[in-house]
C-alpha cells in the first residue's frame, strides 16, 4: 500500500492519575503503538477545568515527556496535545491517541476513512484573545489541519478540536504595559470568550459562518452564530492553539469512520443515537470514541423546566453540565470513558453541543 494512503489507529487508554502514562507504555512495549505514528493526544483529566486547573499542564508534561523518550523533543514538539480538565459525576478520565499508520492499513471503503490532521498556531498577543484576530488565526489553522489531512471539502470535516489560550493576571497586566487593553479583565470569563472566538473560526473555515455576520461585538453574546463541529477547550498551558481535525477521506483507509451530531439541548439523546446507528454501532456495542460538548443553557431552561446550574454559587455551570451531559451519554452508550468538554460557547445551539462518534466498520 502506498504510503500517499494511510490509516487511523485509534487508542483509548484509561488514566490513573493525570500524570499516569503506564498505559501507553504498555502499548508501546507490546508494538500495538508505534510513538512515531502519534499526531494527536487528547486527555480527561480530573482538575475543575477552571483557570487554576492545573491537572492540564500536569497531563501535558507527562506527555511530553513520554513522547519525547521515544521519539526526541523535536518531534514531541510536534504533537497536539489537548487536555481538557474535568471528570464531574462519573466520568472516566483516560487518553485518546490518534496515530497515523503511513501504509495504509485495512481496506478502502466507498466513503473513505477516518482521516485526521493536525497544526498548532502562532501564540497570541493577550489583547487578541477573544477578539476577531483570535477567529482568524484559528480559521487559517483548522485551513492547514484540512490540508494536512488530505480533506478536500469542508463538507467532509466532522469534528474540529482545539486547545485555547486564556487570560490571567499577568497576562492582562503585560497588555496593559504595553499599553493595550485586553477583551475582558475578568480571568474565568476570557475561558468563554477565548473558546468561543475559536469556535467561530472553526465556523468560518468550514463555511458555516461568513465573515461579514460575525464581528467582534458578537462573540460570547450572539449565541445563534455557532458551528455543528467544534469543540474548543481553553487553559492556562499555552498562548497558540493546538487543532486536531477529524474527517473522511478516500484518500485514506481502514475501517475507522467518524460521524458528527448537535444535541439541542442537554438531553437530545436522540441525536446522538442517530448518529451511533447511521455508523452502525448498535445499542451497547463498543465505539472507539465519543466527543462531546456541554453547556447549561441561559435561558435557565431545559425543554421548558426550570434548571438551577447557572444560579450555583459554589460550583460552575460548566461543571454541571459535564456531569449532566456525561450521565446522559453514558446511559445511551453503556460506558462513561466519554471525552466530554464543558463551556459550549459557539458550539452548537445554546443548552446544547456537537457530538462526534468515531467507531470501527465491518469489511466492506
Amino acid at each position: 500500500m502506498s504510503p500517499s494512503c494511510p490509516s487511523t489507529r485509534l487508542h483509548r487508554v484509561p488514566a490513573a492519575a493525570p500524570d499516569d502514562v503506564s498505559g501507553l507504555e504498555h502499548l508501546v512495549a507490546s508494538g500495538a503503538l508505534d510513538p512515531a505514528g502519534i499526531l494527536a493526544i487528547l486527555g480527561k483529566t480530573e482538575g475543575n477545568g477552571c483557570v487554576n486547573d492545573f491537572t492540564r499542564g500536569f497531563a501535558t508534561r507527562a506527555l511530553a515527556d513520554f513522547l519525547a523518550g521515544h521519539v526526541g523533543r523535536e518531534r514531541a514538539a510536534g504533537v497536539v496535545l489537548v487536555m481538557s480538565g474535568g471528570t464531574e459525576g462519573a466520568l472516566g478520565p483516560h487518553w485518546l491517541v490518534f496515530e497515523r499508520v503511513g501504509d495504509g492499513e485495512g481496506p478502502a471503503y466507498p466513503d473513505g476513512s477516518l482521516a485526521i490532521g493536525t497544526a498548532v498556531t502562532r501564540d497570541l498577543l493577550p489583547e487578541e484573545i477573544g477578539r476577531g484576530a483570535q477567529m482568524e488565526v484559528v480559521r487559517a489553522g483548522v485551513g492547514e489541519a484540512m490540508a494536512a489531512a488530505g480533506i478536500a471539502g469542508a463538507e467532509d470535516v466532522h469534528f474540529v478540536q482545539i486547545k485555547c489560550p486564556l487570560l490571567t493576571s499577568a497576562r492582562i497586566a503585560e497588555a496593559a504595559a504595553r499599553g493595550e487593553s485586553c477583551a475582558v479583565s475578568d480571568t474565568l470569563k476570557s475561558m468563554g470568550l477565548s473558546r468561543g472566538a475559536s469556535a467561530l473560526g472553526i465556523a468560518l473555515a468550514l463555511g458555516e459562518l461568513d465573515a461579514a455576520d460575525v464581528p467582534d461585538s458578537a462573540i460570547g453574546r450572539d449565541m445563534t452564530l455557532f458551528s455543528g463541529r467544534a469543540s474548543t477547550s481553553a487553559g492556562i498551558e499555552l498562548m497558540g492553539h493546538e487543532i486536531l481535525v477529524l474527517g473522511m477521506s478516500r484518500n485514506w483507509r481502514g475501517p475507522l469512520a467518524v460521524a458528527h451530531a448537535v444535541m439541542r439541548d442537554a438531553i437530545d439523546a436522540a441525536a446522538v443515537h442517530a448518529c451511533l446507528d447511521g455508523l452502525g454501532v448498535p445499542a451497547g456495542a463498543r465505539f472507539e470514541a465519543l466527543l462531546a460538548k456541554a453547556e447549561a443553557s441561559r435561558t435557565g431552561l431545559v425543554r421548558g423546566v426550570r434548571h438551577t446550574m447557572n444560579d450555583d454559587s459554589d460550583i460552575s455551570a460548566t461543571r454541571h453540565a459535564r456531569a449532566f451531559v456525561g450521565g446522559v451519554l453514558a446511559g445511551l452508550t453503556g460506558t462513561t470513558e466519554l471525552f466530554v468538554s464543558g463551556g459550549a460557547e459557539h458550539q452548537g445551539p445554546d443548552g446544547g453541543g456537537p457530538v462526534a462518534v468515531i467507531a470501527r466498520r465491518t469489511a466492506p
